[in-house]
């Protein structure tokens, strides 16, 4: 259902049982899949590519002009998968060249006021919380949660199933399956609880916990410490991933 007091371009295209609630706004150059609902005074600007199953809730926008100085106004994409829920008053801008896009996966919850900026990349069942703000060309992985107002800069990376504790700003990346917190930031432990409800096995997160106490608590270089972590852990992809991802950072980890 199509409210005639919403506004849809002539030439968006959108999927089947889609409804537009009154004084929403579709932009041309926008594609939409099935089943979604965009509720009164939603934005979906022009570059917006959007799956199945999603809900744009009031004020929301998505494929805003980028707020970079580099933006010359090229179409660029905001590509959004299937079954997220954006709600009250976020922002998601759009890439800001054509050589990159705003991409978000599937099933994530992107509460009240939350702003993903130009060419950031959510994966998939991630939480970015109430007026949480994630800077240019961020990456966030599988399964992580920024809880509320945490300001994520630019380039930064927050790994598969950690949790950023509320208020928190980071200029470093954060490693997957840990919590983070305090001011400044840093480790505080294992994500423990998220961990065991999601499935992993006790033996798992025992590994986990120990490749964290060798590289937070050993007192010895990174390097050495990743070697600690090959020799005196059972290899296994959460294992893999905590080194792969240390390896491959740029900015470095938080402490």
């Amino acid at each position: 259902m199509i409210s005639p007091l919403a506004y849809v371009d002539p030439s968006a295209k959108l999927g089947k049982n889609v409804t537009v609630h009154p004084f929403a706004y579709i932009d041309k150059n926008v594609e939409i899949g099935d089943d979604n609902v965009i509720m009164p005074y939603a934005s979906l600007m022009s570059g917006t590519r959007m799956g199945n199953g999603n809900t744009v809730y009031q004020g929301a926008v998505v494929a805003a002009v980028p707020q970079d100085f580099a933006f010359t106004g090229e179409e660029t994409l905001a590509i959004i998968g299937n079954n997220n829920v954006i709600r009250e008053n976020a922002v998601i801008i759009r890439g800001t060249h054509t050589s990159h896009a705003t991409k978000v996966g599937n099933g994530n919850f992107i509460m009240s006021g939350a702003r993903l900026s130009h060419d950031v990349e959510v994966g998939n069942r991630c939480i970015i919380g109430n007026g949480s703000q994630v800077s240019g060309n961020c990456i966030i992985y599988d399964n992580a949660i920024l809880t509320s107002n945490v300001l994520m800069q630019g380039n930064t990376r927050l790994g598969s199933f950690s949790v950023v504790q509320g208020g928190c700003r980071f200029i470093k990346d954060i490693p997957p399956y840990i919590v983070a917190a305090h001011e400044p930031i840093a480790f505080y432990s294992i994500n423990t609880k998220v961990l065991e409800h999601t499935g992993f096995s006790e033996t798992i997160i025992k590994h986990i916990a120990q490749a964290y106490r060798i590289l937070y608590k050993a007192n010895t270089s990174l390097h050495d410490a990743l070697g600690r972590i090959r020799e005196q852990i059972p290899n296994g992809p959460e294992i893999e991933n905590i080194i792969q991802f240390v390896e491959t950072s740029k900015l470095g980890i938080i402490h």
